[in-house]
């Protein structure tokens, strides 16, 4: 079972006041519905779903409908299972808002039908139901789209979602347009929003996994990218202090400097904060990370000079 499917499943187990229900029916009617003389046929590949819209329709206008299914030509495998209202069609679509007293559509739902904020969040699981889906949070990408055929009704949609500070966005498509969210924050709080409280948990469990997990992969990537800096850094004072070796020049240097050089040499792999301190314990004299690097650019400015002779020599 998908992890939308199980949302779906969850949300369809919430209990509705009337004006929910009329407000998730407008959501799902408005965005599912297909229109033939004077029937609408309902389709959902969720049985959980189609029987909650079933359910509802019983509750409210006292009307049994039989569910039935059909072929899906939708490239999926899964059947198609669907209502076919066929009684009290006007005053089920002026309920829900798609048409007025006069039969004239109504390009989006009153404001009265999602006037108070569980209405809001009764029609956005409506919508959910019938054109919604979440990626699973343990794929490679935070995902949650609803995919709706008309202009005024996704931007209203996407009202109705960033009213929850959602940052939701729409993208039109050949068919239609996909309203989406990338957030991980803002798609666990959209679950929230619609009901499915075991849905969230097992959400955040996962991005909290995620997330440390990633944190400890870039750790880790920031450490390796450390020493890879430090064994270049020493590899190029080593060969520095190979110019200066073969060429007899280590009297050039200072004592302080030479005494570096050694040490160097003995710790090839330390970086300038550990070797400063190695100097420091074993000379019993206090070096800075400073004056050890002053030390080290005095053997580099000196390992150039002479590369530059011994060039000019070959030349």
């Amino acid at each position: 079972m998908s992890y939308t499917t199980k949302i779906k499943e969850e949300i369809s187990s919430i209990n509705n006041t009337e004006s929910e229900i009329i407000a998730e029916l407008a959501g799902f009617i408005r965005n599912n519905a297909i229109f033939i003389e004077d029937t609408i046929t309902l389709t959902t590949e969720n049985k959980t779903t189609i029987e909650r819209v079933q359910n509802f329709l019983k509750t409210i206008y006292e009307i049994n409908i039989d569910i039935t299914t059909k072929d899906n030509n939708n490239f999926s495998k899964k059947e198609l299972y669907a209502l076919v209202v066929d009684q009290k069609v006007n005053k089920i679509l002026q309920d829900i808002g798609l048409i007025d007293k006069d039969n004239n559509k109504l390009d989006t739902v009153p404001t009265y039908i999602v006037g108070a904020n569980e209405e809001i969040r009764a029609y956005l699981r409506g919508v959910f139901l019938t054109c919604g889906s979440i990626n699973d949070p343990k794929t490679s990408r935070y995902h949650m789209e609803l995919f709706i055929s008309t202009p005024e009704e996704s931007i209203f949609v996407q009202k109705l979602l960033n009213l929850f500070d959602l940052n939701a966005k729409i993208l039109g498509r050949d068919k239609g347009y996909m309203i989406y969210i990338k957030e991980a924050e803002k798609i666990s709080d959209f679950i929230r929003i619609l009901g499915a409280n075991n849905a969230v948990l097992y959400y955040e469990d996962v991005r909290v996994y995620r997330d440390k997990k990633n944190q400890t992969n870039r750790l880790n990537n920031c450490e390796q990218a450390n020493i890879d800096r430090i064994v270049a850094t020493a590899t190029e004072q080593l060969e520095q202090i190979k110019i200066i070796e073969e060429t007899a020049s280590i009297d050039l240097l200072d004592d302080k400097t030479r005494e570096t050089l050694e040490y160097r040499k003995k710790y090839p792999e330390a970086s300038l904060k550990e070797l400063a301190e190695i100097i420091s314990f074993e000379t019993n004299k206090k070096l800075s990370k400073s004056g050890l690097n002053h030390r080290l650019r005095k053997i580099k400015d000196l390992a150039e000079q002479l590369e530059k002779h011994r060039q000019k020599e070959k030349d």
